[in-house]
């Protein structure tokens, strides 16, 4: 997923509900029609949320009135988190970011941390 400026102009924080540092990666996804800007993003998903943006009180609504756009942090019950051995142990989802790298306004970067191997170059 590249990175989308709309759901980074008007944040103000990231809320964690857990503690980062048991995670190398988070899935970072945006959701395009939370009902609030402050208030924990309701998780749909599979998996579970970890984390969400929370926005400027001027933030204003994205396409649809009342709705506005925000990121969720999130894992899989197959993630490295979950499963250190297990089908991510040496990469990472496409979705992924080092949650070390996330920040108000600042898209997250998946590093070698994240991937869990040097990342290539080419």
């Amino acid at each position: 997923m590249g990175e989308n400026r709309k759901a980074l102009e008007h944040e103000d924080g990231i809320v964690w509900t857990e503690d980062i540092e048991q995670f190398d990666y988070v899935r970072q996804s945006v959701e395009l029609s939370a009902a609030t800007r402050r208030r924990p993003v309701p998780w749909r998903g599979t998996g579970r949320r970890v984390g969400y943006a929370v926005l400027r009180p001027d933030a204003p609504s994205g396409d649809v009135p009342g709705n506005f756009v925000r990121r969720v942090f999130w894992v899989k019950e197959h993630d490295r988190s979950e499963q250190p051995n297990g089908t991510y142990s040496r990469t990472a989802p496409s979705e992924a970011v080092d949650p070390r790298t996330v920040a108000p306004g600042v898209w997250g970067e998946l590093t070698e941390r994240a991937w869990g191997a040097p990342l290539s170059e080419g």
